[in-house]
C-alpha cells in the first residue's frame, strides 16, 4: 500500500527561520525551499537537526556586532 501521508518541503526565510510547507504549493514571499522533503515527521526531524539557534539572523548579527544582514 502506498504511503498517503501529506508531503512537505523544508523551507527557510531570510532570517534563517525554518518551517515546512506542503509540497507542490507555491511558497510565500521571502521563503525558499532548502531541498529536503518528506512526510511531516521527516521534515521536522531534519529541522531539529539543523536549526539549533532559534534567534532570527538579524538578532544574531546585532548581538555579534555585525550590521543587519551582514554575513557572520
Amino acid at each position: 500500500m502506498a504511503d498517503s501521508r501529506p508531503q512537505y518541503d523544508v523551507v527557510v526565510n531570510v532570517e534563517e527561520q525554518y518551517s515546512i510547507w506542503p509540497s507542490g504549493k507555491q511558497l510565500p514571499g521571502g521563503w525558499r525551499a532548502v531541498g529536503t522533503s518528506g512526510d511531516e515527521d521527516a521534515c521536522l526531524d531534519h529541522i531539529a537537526g539543523i536549526w539549533t539557534d532559534m534567534r532570527p539572523l538579524s538578532l544574531r548579527n546585532a548581538l555579534a556586532g555585525h550590521p543587519e544582514g551582514a554575513a557572520q
